[in-house]
């Protein structure tokens, strides 16, 4: 029937196709896509041959209107790159054109990487928020972490190989003392997903930087909160075999407690 396909892709594996997925490919009238080329990759793996639109960020409103126009006769399929459209990718917006003009809408389900993510990390998943790519700047990064500290579910965020250990360290920064994990190379050969501290998994990405998109998730504050005598017995306990940077960073991590304010009062301790 004529209207908008929302077709969920493969992350990486090709295999991870859906049969209804690659059905739909199979007989709609046209595919729009982020790349031509990167979708133009999916469909000789099926061995379909389709028309391919372009159709990302920099659409508008009068490329989208055409295309809008277009399903009152034909069947078009929205894909993305990789996993599920509209997800931290373009697209809602023609969704609300389709529904405002009367265009009838299917969405299929299929791979997410932000799914995938969250099952393979040990993380709580009961809850959870999703919140795209961090901002680039700084300054942005720090705010925007700082609303979501108060979110009582785990944060799921997108981010690329080059910015990781910027934001690892900016979530150490406004996050102290919360489980991450870093998930990568989803559904491909070398898949990766570490959970650690921000600060260690900071450490492990500058010696071996990553490459590709990557899943990054963090652990939902800690419940329990610990008072001052309990983090100066933690403190004095791993100040026996540690500097007090490194005592401080341990109770930061198993307290959630600031890591700036334990250092100081290590010192202190040490002093005494």
């Amino acid at each position: 029937m004529p209207g908008l396909y929302i077709v969920a892709t493969p992350i990486g594996n090709l295999g991870d196709i859906t049969m209804r997925a690659a059905d739909i490919l199979a007989r709609c009238d046209g595919v729009a896509c982020e790349d031509t080329r990167v979708t133009g990759k999916l469909m000789k793996h099926l061995k379909l041959s389709k028309p391919l639109w372009r159709y990302d960020d920099h659409s508008g409103e009068r490329d989208r209107a055409r295309l809008v126009e277009s399903m009152r006769e034909k069947a078009v399929a929205l894909v993305s790159d990789a996993g599920t459209p509209l997800v931290s990718d373009p697209g809602y917006r023609l969704v609300r054109d389709c529904r405002e003009a009367g265009i009838a809408v299917t969405s299929l389900p299929g791979p997410c990487a932000a799914v995938v993510g969250l099952t393979l990390s040990g993380l709580p998943n009961d809850r959870f928020l999703f919140a795209g790519f961090l901002p680039n700047k700084d300054k942005a990064r720090r705010e925007t972490l700082e609303e979501l500290a108060a979110v009582e579910a785990t944060l799921v965020f997108y981010e690329t190989g080059p910015r990781l250990t910027k934001s690892l360290d900016a979530i150490a920064n406004a996050l102290p003392g919360r489980e991450v994990s870093v998930a990568r190379e989803l559904t491909k050969l070398h898949e990766e997903c570490r959970t650690a501290s921000p600060e260690e998994l900071a450490e492990h990405y500058t010696a071996h930087p990553p490459k590709g998109e990557i899943v990054l998730l963090v652990a939902p504050p800690v419940e329990e909160q610990v008072n001052a005598e309990d983090a100066d017995a933690l403190l004095i306990e791993a100040l026996a075999t540690m500097k007090a940077s490194q005592a401080a960073g341990q109770v930061a991590r198993e307290t959630g407690l600031d890591r700036k304010l334990l250092y100081a009062r290590a010192l202190e301790l040490r002093g005494r």
